[in-house]
């Protein structure tokens, strides 16, 4: 009887447990942005966009908890709206692209937070510089696409220091305060 309960209860186990897949999820472009946003003489903020930039996510489970983020953005895609201020911006005294071609984002943890979000360390790397970071991750919501395909949306936030990673130059003109915020919609593979 003892044998009989024990396979018994040994089915149940195996039959109950629900093996959780890798899922790959891949940046919708058209429906995604990567910013930031910088405190111009202490009175206004300047906003910009990398127009080439690439978002990979690996989730392990059905939600953000230990997924795997990566984000590249080509530093030569800068754009504030102003053909002189983003020509600046790619030369030496700042992104220096030619040097310097792409803006990473590593994640090394991936936490769930109070409700819809989530602290991501990573490893974020500018100007040659790679620096330990802390973002908000916020899960913006879930649907399904025209092929029944599933979507999420993720906006993704934080602050670096410019000194940090030695871009630009020090003085009254910018902050050294860069916010960062990437809207994004992804998809799963």
């Amino acid at each position: 009887m003892k044998k009989v309960v024990l396979s018994v209860f040994a089915a149940f186990a195996l039959l109950s447990f629900t093996a959780l897949e890798v899922a790959n999820w891949s940046l919708d472009g058209a429906h995604s942005r990567l910013g930031f946003t910088i405190t111009h003489m202490g009175i206004t903020n300047i906003s910009g966009q990398f127009s080439n930039f690439d978002v990979k996510i690996s989730t392990p489970n059905e939600d953000f908890v230990g997924a795997s983020i990566e984000m590249t953005a080509q530093s030569n895609s800068v754009n504030t709206g102003l053909e002189m201020r983003d020509n600046h911006l790619k030369t030496a005294d700042f992104f220096d692209v030619e040097k310097f071609p792409t803006l990473t984002f590593k994640s090394t943890s991936v936490k769930k937070g109070k409700g819809s979000n989530y602290t991501i360390v990573g490893d974020f790397t500018m100007h040659g510089v790679t620096k330990s970071v802390s973002l908000i991750g916020t899960h913006t919501g879930s649907a399904k696409n025209r092929a029944g395909g599933d979507v999420a949306g993720l906006q993704i936030t934080g602050v670096v220091k410019r000194s940090d990673f030695g871009v630009g130059q020090a003085g009254p003109g910018l902050s050294d305060e860069v916010n960062l915020i990437a809207d994004l919609e992804v998809s799963k593979n």
